[in-house]
């Protein structure tokens, strides 16, 4: 077996849990006698007990075993594990259910049993129908029509028509869902290269290319999951030219179609997540606290409708999601400190890899982590967080989380004092931020306000700083331009610098001021 095929052996040997442990080793020995000596299964004992594949320890820990027979050993224990996971997840996954039952009816169809073959698919139709899972109910009912047409069945008079029209309608269906599916992930691959727009003919742009790829099909006329990724699709699209309160109106939309039916909950937990993170990243950026607070209070409560212990993707999405929006609940907050204690519960997850999370949300982590020290007013410690993204080599996605990196790691050094190392990273800081395109407004003030710090002399700071702040509140209210204050809070820094008070310090009396107005 070729080393990366071992390495996701080893990968699926270490993501097991008790559980399933236990149950492949039962699966193994149902049908063996007690004394009897399983290959594979003193494999997989030792792969699970040593983490590592060592063959030459293998040779001399599994009796009768011969190199050439290690490649086969291996392949064939995946394969079991693979085979008794999914006997052990079939109840606890419609998707994985549906198939066994449609293997069932076609194992009967082989041996010419028809009746029992239709009566099963008849059955499988009815439930993938109830979670709208309509490729397979499509595929059940073209496996109809293949028995139908073949053989006497005593079926019901006008059944090769009411199937004709039932292919077709779940045809349909399949085709609109998949339009809008198709859609969504355009404008997310757009998303990614993009980034939110910055300007007026990126606007243009992305409008003209959600109008051109738009579907013709309405809302009404959708199934469940069609419905999905129309709100999806119209979500990504407001959320990248900035109108979040439409935004909002979309994600809101989307969870409640699920929270509607708690059954499609568990027939795509992900997609479900997704709606409730990119819910309460928009109420963030519209900086709405309270409905923020109840959405998270919601996600909070997920573990109590879907079984986490059993779908190691889902309670990663699950924790990755509540990680990410308690920091910025601290943020909204303006309690830094108090937002330092989830640091060793992420970084325990990401040294040890539970999750497998990407390298594109560690830089998330890593930057919100390293805000969160900024705020509390630990610059050392977040200079270290900031570097772990300064020092990646060349990610070709999220220039701007790249470039906020490198600026907001110049204010630390400032903020230590340590003037010689800002005017000497200002210049690598400019040429990294020449190549980022469409740099905006706030970033090159910010940038500029950098470069001529060295030059300026202590007594003209504090004035130096209620320039720029007036400059950045004026930019602030301009189009396209509201959306790094998000990422960087650099106003509520310039006031911290104006009243000599702390970041967090100014933004907990901003958020108690405008806490004060709502009442």
């Amino acid at each position: 077996m070729p080393k990366q095929k071992t390495d996701d052996l080893l990968k699926l040997v270490a993501s097991l849990n008790r559980a399933e442990k236990r149950h492949f080793r039962l699966f193994v020995k149902r049908n063996q006698q007690a004394d009897a000596e399983i290959l594979f299964l003193q494999l997989f004992d030792i792969l699970e007990r040593t983490g590592e594949y060592d063959e030459e320890y293998l040779l001399k820990r599994i009796k009768g075993i011969k190199k050439s027979q290690l490649s086969n050993l291996k392949a064939h224990l995946y394969k079991q594990l693979l085979t008794s996971l999914r006997l052990l997840n079939r109840n606890k996954d419609e998707a994985i259910l549906l198939r066994e039952n449609l293997d069932y009816a076609r194992i009967l169809y082989n041996k010419g049993l028809y009746r029992q073959s239709l009566d099963i698919l008849d059955k499988t139709k009815k439930r993938a129908l109830d979670v709208a899972a309509h490729t397979v109910a499509l595929e059940i009912a073209q496996f109809e029509k293949l028995i139908e047409g073949q053989y006497i069945t005593r079926s019901i008079e006008g059944r090769a028509e009411e199937l004709g029209l039932e292919c077709t309608d779940l045809a349909t269906k399949i085709s609109d869902t998949d339009a809008y599916s198709n859609l969504a992930l355009r404008l997310y691959g757009l998303y990614l290269k993009l980034g939110l727009v910055s300007n007026e003919q990126d606007f243009f742009m992305v409008k003209s290319f959600f109008r051109g790829q738009l579907p013709k099909a309405n809302y009404d006329s959708l199934d469940f999951w069609g419905k999905i990724y129309y709100c999806q699709a119209y979500a990504w699209m407001h959320l990248m030219c900035h109108e979040y309160p439409l935004c909002y109106r979309f994600t809101q939309r989307w969870v409640e179609l699920f929270e509607s039916n708690d059954r499609m909950i568990q027939a795509n937990a992900p997609l479900y997540l997704k709606g409730v993170h990119n819910n309460l990243a928009t109420l963030f950026n519209m900086w709405q606290y309270d409905k923020f607070v109840e959405q998270l209070e919601q996600l909070d409560l997920f573990p109590h409708k879907f079984d986490l212990t059993n779908n190691l993707n889902v309670s990663s999405l699950y924790y990755m999601y509540q990680f990410d929006h308690q920091i910025r609940r601290h943020y909204m907050e303006g309690t830094f400190k108090e937002g330092l204690g989830l640091v060793p519960q992420i970084m325990e997850v990401i040294e040890d890899n539970l999750y497998n999370w990407d390298d594109h949300r560690i830089m998330i982590f890593n930057y919100r982590i390293a805000c969160l020290y900024f705020g509390s007013g630990d610059n050392d410690t977040a200079i270290d967080y900031l570097n772990k993204i300064i020092n990646q080599r060349s990610p070709n996605y999220r220039s701007d989380i790249q470039a906020y990196s490198r600026i907001l790691s110049l204010i630390c050094h400032f903020e230590m004092g340590n003037v010689q190392l800002v005017e000497y990273q200002v210049k690598s800081v400019y040429r990294f931020l020449a190549k980022v395109e469409h740099l905006q407004e706030t970033q090159q003030l910010i940038f500029r306000f950098l470069r001529r710090i060295p030059r300026i002399r202590e007594e003209q700071l504090r004035g130096e700083f209620i320039k720029l702040k007036q400059k950045l509140d004026a930019v602030a209210t301009k189009p396209f331009e509201s959306r790094p204050f998000t990422f960087l809070d650099i106003p509520s820094w310039l006031e911290a610098k104006i009243e000599g008070i702390t970041v967090g310090e100014v933004i907990r009396a901003q958020f108690e001021e405008k806490r004060a107005r709502e009442e």
